[in-house]
């Protein structure tokens, strides 16, 4: 089974998602959008990226 979107209120008028795993952890929480069809852009926006997004090791390894 895959994760799912939660969408959630998040104040009046506002909203936001989080992405969960199949178990249930929480993998990613979204920042407030203003309104439902935004955050349902932000919701394929992620989709969208995550299928293509490279990988990148941001650590300091004292190199």
């Amino acid at each position: 089974m895959a994760g799912s979107f939660e969408i959630l209120n998040a104040g009046t008028n506002t909203f936001r998602f989080r992405l969960t795993a199949d178990d249930g952890t929480v993998v990613a929480v979204s920042p407030q959008f203003p309104n439902l069809k935004a955050v349902v852009a932000g919701i394929n926006a992620v989709r969208e990226n995550a299928a293509t997004g490279f990988v990148v090791d941001r650590r300091n390894l004292g190199t």
